[in-house]
């Protein structure tokens, strides 16, 4: 029995405006362009994934399952410009076939760089779901699927989660499939602490959605939903779960609406089930971690991610402009608290903005087919006009948190 396992991650950024070193006002964001954005990927995308999501939930009676994980920041956003996509999500939530999961509330890198943030981040985002949802995360999942074996002892002993999701990466596999549970390695566990158990991305038939689904030049196009439902019946006999985890977005925003994506996911779940009957089923991240066993381990010590070919942190460190700015920023945390805590209201939040992931993806230096990728969705001309950018307006929030350049 295979059980095909849908997580979506919804997020959007605050993106700066343009901010030059003659600005002088604390006003770092660009509201009207991050409201136009929101709005523009609503109609595209949440507004019509999601009614069509909890139509399917409906018409399978609660067998469809989805389940996904809301930055704090796409949150406020659909709460000040589009308060009727999470009234559906609220719809979606209350049919009980649908999980929330627990992320950092801005996209951030923190647990790389700071574990009391990251901390307060997870509480932050965990309060907004319970608020919105009235549901209590029991899976995490980090920014961008970030993960390392640090990450599974951190969250083992917090003892809130069950499990962690994360990229399955081939050279951490080997020859073992992604289609099972794993666990951390036990060296990894705080003496004490249940260790998470953690399931791992299909990125080649998640990849087959969301980055294949229009190439007219791949040997599989087009793909409809009898011929996905059959690879994933394939799996019977080698694994028990289809990890399907893939951007929301990919639904009418970057599979647009015209290559048939809706169409697709439509059909997806009927043929799921009647390629094999009684064999296949959509399960959420919590059901699957209760139900199976881990049947081995799953040994990262560096970090992993689900971005780009490397499956690294490439694609947010490792340039002198990202290392750069990251250092710079991180280094303003304590001032930006104890300047909050004087009685600025405003400097935390805009310096956790500031610490959402995206900011450093604009200015990766990467070419080739990834640099396209950075490049559809960066704001900028160029990864140093982020930069540039960037470095501006934390020059002013330095100042403003009373220390010197």
């Amino acid at each position: 029995m295979t059980a095909v396992c849908f997580y979506f991650q919804v997020h959007q950024p605050y993106r700066l405006r343009r901010y030059s070193v003659f600005d002088a006002d604390p006003f770092y964001f660009d509201n009207d362009a991050n409201a136009s954005i929101l709005r523009k990927v609503a109609d595209k995308c949440y507004r019509p994934a999601t009614r069509m999501i909890l139509d399917l939930v409906r018409r399978h009676e609660g067998r469809f399952r989805v389940s996904y994980s809301f930055s704090g920041t796409v949150l406020q956003q659909l709460e000040d410009w589009a308060p009727d996509v999470i009234e559906t999500f609220q719809q979606l939530g209350a049919t009980g076939a649908c999980e929330f999961l627990a992320e950092t509330s801005h996209h951030s890198l923190s647990f790389l760089f700071s574990r009391d943030e990251f901390d307060a981040q997870v509480q932050m985002q965990e309060e907004a779901i319970r608020r919105i949802f009235g549901a209590t995360p029991a899976v995490f999942r980090n920014t961008e699927l970030i993960y390392l074996n640090e990450l599974a002892g951190h969250i083992s002993w917090k003892g809130k989660h069950k499990a962690v999701i994360c990229e399955g990466v081939d050279r951490l596999l080997g020859v073992r499939s992604p289609n099972y549970i794993y666990a951390p390695p036990a060296r990894a566990i705080p003496a004490g602490a249940t260790p998470v158990k953690l399931l791992l991305k299909n990125h080649r038939m998640s990849d087959d959605i969301a980055f294949r689904f229009s190439n007219r030049g791949w040997p599989e196009w087009p793909l409809t939903a009898e011929k996905f439902a059959k690879w994933v019946d394939q799996i019977n006999g080698d694994g028990y779960i289809c990890n399907l985890f893939m951007d929301y977005e990919t639904l009418g925003e970057h599979q647009w609406s015209e290559t048939g994506i809706f169409q697709f996911l439509d059909a997806l779940p009927e043929k799921i089930f009647d390629v094999n009957p009684g064999h296949n089923s959509f399960l959420t991240p919590s059901q699957v971690a209760d139900i199976y066993k881990p049947v081995g381990e799953y040994d990262s010590e560096t970090p992993i991610s689900w971005a780009d070919t490397e499956r690294d942190l490439s694609a947010w460190l490792g340039n002198p402009l990202q290392d750069n700015a990251v250092a710079e920023l991180y280094k303003l945390e304590g001032a930006v608290k104890r300047r909050h805590a004087e009685g600025d209201p405003w400097i935390l939040e805009d310096w956790r903005k500031l610490t959402t992931s995206d900011h450093l993806y604009y200015m990766c230096t990467k070419y080739w087919a990834d640099g396209d990728v950075h490049k559809y969705f960066s704001p900028y001309d160029s990864p140093y006009d982020a930069y540039i950018n960037f470095m501006n307006v934390l020059d002013h929030l330095r100042a403003r948190a009373g220390l010197t350049p």
